[in-house]
C-alpha cells in the first residue's frame, strides 16, 4: 500500500469515528494504530508503547493536575462573587456595565485557574441571572459571560499552553507570560464591544439605578488581597525565573488551601474529597487524549506528514501571513467540532514545521494558536462553554446563548489579525523574561 493511500486511510477513519461521536482519545488511539501498524508494520506497534511513555514522563506535563487542582479549589470559595462585585460597583456607570464588569471578572478568575468552563461557571452563576433581573437583553448577558470565560484559555496560567508546550518543545513560561498582552487586549475588545452596541441600543441595558460612594468601592479592594496575591505569585516567580510554572502551580495550590481556609468559608471533608475526584478526573481524560495522540504522531512521524504539509505551505505561491492566515481558518473549522486540547494536541506536530519553514518564532504560533482556540469553546455544535452556561442559567436557551456568543467569533478573530500581522506584539514581553 502506497504512503499517500496509507495517510488518506488514516485521516479518514479518524474523521468517521469523530463524526460518530467516538470519544476523541479512542478516536486518536484507533487512528493511530491502524495507521502504525499499516506504515510499519508490528515493530511499530511494539515500538508505540515505549513512545507514549517516553512523552508522558515530562516534567511541564506535571503542571496539567497542579493548575486543574487549583481551579477546582477556586471554584470552591467566595472569590468569584468578590471579583465581579468589585468590577461591579467600578464599572456600573459604563454602558451595559455589569456585562463589562462580567468580562473582567471572567478575565480575572481566568488568571487564576487557566480553565473556561471554570470561569463561565463561577461567574455566570452569579452575574447573568443579576443581569436578567435588572432587564439586560438576554442574549447580550449570556453571552458576554461565555465569551470571557474564554480568557481563561489565553490569560495564564493556561491549560492550553502546557499542553502546546509539552508536544512543540517551547517554553511554558514564555508562553505563560506572552499570552498576557493578547488575554488584555482581548479582554478590552470585548469590553468596548458591549458598550458600543448599548450605545447604538440602549434597551439592550436599562442605566444602573443606584451608585456606589468612593468609600464603597475602595471597601471591596481589601477582599481582593487574595486572588491578587495568587496572580502576583504566579506570574511574578515564573517571570521573574525563581519558579518553573510547575512549581508555581504546586505553590499556588498550597496557597489556595491557605485562603479558601482562613479567609473564606473553609472547606469541609466532602468538599475536599470532590476537590481531588475532578482533579483526577479531569487529569486523567486529559493525558489519555495525550497518549492516543502520541499514538497518532507517532503515524504522522512516520508517514512524514508534517514534512509534507511544510513542503506545500512553503510551496505556495503567497506571503507567509497569507499561510498563517489559511491555517488560522482551518483551526477555526476544526474548532466547530473537536475540543481545544485535541486540536491543540494533534495539529501542533503537523503545522509547526510549516510554521518554522516560514521563518515564524515557535512560541508565537503557540500564543497565536491559542487565541483562535478561543472561538472554539463558544462555536456549536461542540463549544464547551456554551453548554457550561446553559448548565449554570437553565432557564436561558441554547439558541440565546450561541446568539449572544457569535458575535464575539468576530471579535475574537479581529484580536487575532494585529498578532499575525506584527508577531513582535505577542513577542517583546517574552523575550524580557530573565
Amino acid at each position: 500500500m502506497s504512503v499517500n493511500l496509507i495517510i488518506a486511510l488514516t485521516f479518514f477513519i479518524l474523521i468517521v469515528l469523530i463524526l460518530f461521536r467516538v470519544p476523541i482519545f479512542l478516536s486518536l488511539g484507533v487512528a493511530g494504530i491502524i495507521g502504525v501498524y499499516l506504515s510499519r508494520g508490528p515493530i511499530g506497534l511494539t515500538l508505540a508503547p515505549l513512545s507514549i511513555i517516553a512523552q508522558l514522563a515530562n516534567f511541564t506535563l506535571a503542571a496539567v493536575p497542579l493548575y486543574i487542582l487549583l481551579g477546582e479549589i477556586l471554584f470552591t470559595t467566595g472569590i468569584g462573587p468578590d471579583l465581579y462585585e468589585a468590577a461591579h460597583r467600578w464599572l456600573s456607570r459604563l454602558p451595559g456595565g455589569l456585562a463589562v464588569a462580567s468580562i473582567f471578572a471572567a478575565a480575572v478568575f481566568g488568571a487564576m485557574c487557566g480553565v473556561s468552563i471554570a470561569g463561565v461557571a463561577v461567574i455566570g452563576i452569579i452575574a447573568v441571572p443579576e443581569m436578567l433581573k435588572r432587564g439586560y437583553d438576554r442574549s447580550l448577558a449570556s453571552g458576554s459571560v461565555t465569551a470571557a470565560g474564554a480568557l481563561a484559555m489565553l490569560i495564564p496560567p493556561s491549560l492550553l499552553f502546557i499542553l502546546y508546550a509539552s508536544v512543540s518543545k517551547t517554553s511554558v513560561g514564555q508562553l505563560f507570560i506572552g499570552g498576557i498582552i493578547p488575554g488584555v487586549f482581548l479582554a478590552i475588545l470585548m469590553a468596548v464591544y458591549v458598550i458600543i452596541r448599548v450605545k447604538l441600543n440602549p434597551g439592550l441595558a436599562p442605566p444602573p439605578d443606584e451608585k456606589f460612594s468612593w468609600a464603597e468601592k475602595l471597601s471591596i479592594l481589601k477582599r481582593l488581597w487574595p486572588p491578587l496575591t495568587l496572580i502576583l505569585f504566579i506570574l511574578g516567580t515564573i517571570y521573574t525565573g525563581f519558579c518553573t510554572p510547575t512549581e508555581a502551580a504546586a505553590v499556588a495550590c498550597v496557597g489556595a488551601f491557605c485562603i479558601t481556609q482562613f479567609v473564606y468559608r473553609g472547606l469541609s471533608g466532602k468538599t475536599i474529597k470532590s476537590i481531588f475526584l475532578s482533579t483526577a478526573r479531569i487529569s486523567g481524560s486529559i493525558l489519555m487524549i495525550l497518549a492516543c495522540a502520541f499514538i497518532f504522531s507517532q503515524f504522522l512521524l512516520y508517514t512524514r506528514v508534517p514534512d509534507r504539509v511544510s513542503e506545500f505551505c512553503t510551496s505556495l505561491p503567497w506571503p507567509p501571513y497569507a499561510v498563517i492566515l489559511l491555517i488560522m481558518l482551518i483551526y477555526i473549522f476544526m474548532g466547530m467540532f473537536i475540543d481545544a486540547a485535541s486540536i491543540t494536541i494533534v495539529s501542533t506536530p503537523i503545522f509547526l514545521p510549516a510554521v518554522e519553514a516560514l521563518g515564524y518564532d515557535p512560541l508565537w504560533f503557540g500564543i497565536i494558536m491559542v487565541m483562535n482556540m478561543e472561538m472554539a469553546v463558544i462555536t456549536p455544535p461542540v463549544g464547551l462553554n456554551l453548554y457550561a452556561m446553559k448548565s449554570v442559567v437553565p432557564q436561558l436557551s441554547l439558541e440565546e446563548i450561541i446568539r449572544g456568543a457569535m458575535p464575539y467569533v468576530f471579535i475574537e478573530f479581529a484580536a487575532l489579525l494585529p498578532f499575525i500581522f506584527y508577531p513582535e506584539l505577542a513577542l517583546w514581553l517574552p523575550r524580557l523574561m530573565k
